[in-house]
């Protein structure tokens, strides 16, 4: 067996839903974004405070610019649905361009009409990234365990069991690095029953999944009622882990405040989307591990032991989600409160899939999440014509709009979800 047989699965299959979803993108930009839009200019800059240079400000006439917009999108979908008669898919690179259209245009659009027609577009990318953290590790958790063919819906329980443990080991020693690594143990625990069940007890997977996360909710409620509660000051102020500037390239405009300035978490974030996807694609463990997730029983007559693989994998997954959860009380909040993962969990596993269970697909999927997590948030401040309540649910709403109209038909591991006896 040779890497070349277990190559990760990208193709995209020709699907109605593809063409569907941009033909009605396409329409909204062109006539509501933009004959329906509004004449101010929307103003985005791109420095941020401590840039070394200053960058020339973006300014886009609301109209104009979404009917080009509109116009190209409407270019994208009509190639889309001759590709699809032709049985042949649409290039990823021209979904990723239409969305980006897409998304520009939203912006141009909201800003135009905005009370402030002006966001800097440095800090809506920097503070994207920031919380595309805690997805970026629940998605490489479940890349780890969903490649070994173990389905993990328990990111939920991981995040919030590595928030909850980092909280209150990080206030009782005083030591943030000591909560990190308390962080990464309580979601290999979530891990380690996950795997118990689903690989020696072969109990369904994505039942045991669902309870732990209710297990989890329910454990980390109870004591944060009764313990946190009763001496926030022991045990809910944990200390936070300091933001490491890189001399000289952390002042770049645009980039630097994404690649370095970030807290120890963001570096480790990177530094484990590099070794997932290289473990995975490009050592033996890798090949081991895919050929477990796509065909166990071929795997186990080469002397592979496969449910030893996915027990590692899926304890190495929980480590990693517990370290993301710790994201939540070291960096983002100074304390724990109840359900502060706030489903990011199932973002995580949707980005899973919005990334073809491949790493980088999963880490630029998280990204897109985060992206939008964060445009709501500024897009409120700044006061848009958009209801308020509309822009809560917009992180949400691209989560599903982006695996059920976007990632067309895809395929998992083989094996995903399915337990191995050896007979």
């Amino acid at each position: 067996m040779t890497s070349s047989t277990l190559q990760p699965a990208i193709n995209v299959l020709p699907s109605k839903k593809t063409p569907i979803i941009l033909t009605v993108i396409a329409v909204i930009t062109f006539f509501s974004f933009g004959l329906l839009g509004n004449d101010q200019a929307a103003h985005f800059t791109l420095n941020s405070a401590g840039d070394a240079f200053e960058l020339p400000e973006l300014v886009f006439p609301g109209r104009i610019t979404n009917i080009v917009f509109g116009v190209l999108l409407l270019a994208i979908a009509a190639y889309s649905w001759m590709q699809r008669k032709q049985g042949k898919a649409l290039a990823t690179w021209m979904i990723a361009v239409a969305a980006i259209l897409f998304v520009l245009g939203f912006l141009v659009w909201v800003v135009s009409g905005a009370n402030i027609n002006s966001i800097s577009l440095a800090s809506l990318l920097a503070g994207g990234v920031v919380l595309a953290v805690p997805l970026v590790f629940g998605s490489l958790s479940g890349v780890l365990s969903e490649r070994a063919g173990v389905v993990n819906i328990a990111i939920e329980g991981q995040l919030l069991g590595g928030a909850f443990t980092a909280a209150i080991v990080a206030s009782v020693t005083q030591n943030a690095f000591a909560g990190l690594i308390a962080a990464g143990l309580a979601g290999a625990v979530v891990s380690l029953v996950l795997a118990l069940f689903s690989i020696k007890y072969v109990v369904n997977q994505i039942i045991v999944g669902v309870v732990l996360n209710v297990l989890v909710s329910g454990i980390t409620g109870f004591l944060f009622t009764t313990v946190m509660q009763e001496d926030p000051e022991l045990f809910n102020s944990p200390v936070h882990l300091p933001v490491v500037e890189i001399p000289l390239l952390s002042a770049i405009p645009v980039i630097g405040p994404i690649l370095f300035k970030q807290s120890v978490i963001g570096y480790l974030m990177y530094l484990a989307v590099f070794l997932v996807w290289f473990g995975l694609f490009k050592t033996k463990w890798g090949l081991r591990v895919r050929a477990v997730g796509e065909h166990p029983k071929a795997a186990d007559t080469l002397g592979i032991k496969v449910n030893s693989i996915r027990f590692w994998n899926v304890t190495f997954g929980g480590i990693v989600a517990g370290i993301g959860g710790s994201f939540f009380t070291l960096v983002a909040i100074d304390s724990f409160t109840k359900e502060i993962s706030g489903g990011r969990g199932f973002i995580a596993l949707a980005a899973v899939i919005f990334g073809r269970w491949n790493p980088i697909g999963a880490f630029l999927a998280a990204l897109l999440f985060g992206f939008a997590d964060n445009l709501q948030v500024i897009l409120t401040i700044i006061g848009t014509p958009v209801p308020s309540q509309f822009m809560a649910m917009l992180p949400y709403l691209v989560t599903i709009f982006a695996v059920a109209g976007l990632v067309g038909r895809s395929r998992g591991p083989a094996a995903a979800g399915e337990p191995y006896v050896k007979e």
